[in-house]
């Protein structure tokens, strides 16, 4: 089937049976171009509960169609390809932490967004790329365990000297291959260019930014440039500035053969055509006891953010 004749038969399915379509900005542009939402993980989620959506197919990886049933219990969340995950959200195991609260009663356990229901539901605050340093900051303890990526937690570390942040050795697989030489090679095909990066990078990758944020912000800032920009996150996002905005060749992407998430790209149209008429996808459900434990660390980074 033609990619137009499939994008067709998505719209027309999603508008008989009520569902709406969340994209990750990370996924292809296809998946973009027939998605109702797209944006970052905790926007997505955010978004599902403000539309109060009765069915949603989240074209992400499983951590995001968690968060979507954490904060919209009622709504029916596909995933469209069960393998589809992320290797950092699973790198920490709960009862890792369960063990470090029991020897450290006093510290308090903040979470990347991108983590696992059952990690959620251990930890003490959610924080998003973009919150983290101001959530960090109003956490009064003697102690913070920061998890799972380290990269993110050592951006944290830095700007926060004042606080005993701890570390453990979760990373981004994609974020991590980053190497210095990555980015003075690409400035220097590029001189004029400036570099905006993930803080999920290695920190030697980082010290050479112009400028440091989460994707929405990466997006953002890339948009207010004149000139060219390096982006140093995942493909996705040049590849949504590329179509979307004027003058799309500005926009660089660093080291396009590190810089790419298989697991984002994993969902097709064919996938989501599927999912949409209940002939493939997974139900994402999650015990309500773990759903709850998991929403107190989501709605403390509400009220801290």
């Amino acid at each position: 089937m033609e990619i137009s004749e499939l994008k067709r038969k998505i719209i027309e399915a999603k508008e008989k049976t009520g569902t709406v379509i969340l994209a990750h900005t990370y996924q292809e542009p296809d998946i973009i171009d027939i998605a109702d939402i797209t944006g970052d993980s905790f926007f997505l989620s955010k978004k599902a509960a403000e539309i109060k959506a009765k069915r949603v197919v989240m074209c992400g990886v499983r951590f995001m169609a968690e968060s979507v049933k954490i904060l919209s219990p009622e709504t029916e969340t596909i995933l469209p390809v069960p393998s589809a995950t992320c290797p950092m959200a699973e790198q920490i195991l709960p009862e890792r932490v369960r063990k470090f609260k029991e020897e450290n009663p006093e510290a308090q356990v903040v979470a990347y967004i991108n983590t696992t229901a059952a990690l959620k539901a251990e930890c003490d605050v959610c924080v998003t790329s973009s919150s983290a340093i101001k959530i960090v900051d109003k956490i009064d303890a003697p102690s913070i365990l920061f998890i799972p990526d380290q990269h993110l937690g050592s951006f944290v570390k830095e700007k926060l000297p004042h606080k005993n942040i701890i570390l453990w050795d979760g990373y981004c697989p994609v974020h991590a291959k980053l190497t210095k030489e990555d980015v003075l090679e690409c400035k220097k095909a590029h001189p004029d260019a400036v570099f905006a990066v993930h803080p999920e990078s290695p920190a030697e990758v980082v010290a050479l930014a112009d400028m440091v944020g989460a994707t929405s912000e990466i997006i953002n800032y890339a948009k207010a440039q004149k000139g060219k920009v390096i982006i140093g996150t995942e493909r996705g996002v040049v590849d949504y500035l590329a179509i979307n905005e004027e003058n799309g060749d500005r926009f660089i992407q660093l080291a396009p053969e590190k810089l790419c998430c298989e697991d984002m790209k994993k969902i097709s149209l064919e996938d989501v055509y599927k999912s949409i008429i209940g002939e493939a996808g997974e139900k994402i459900e999650l015990p309500e006891a773990l759903r709850k434990k998991a929403l107190v660390s989501i709605n403390r980074m509400l009220e801290l953010g």
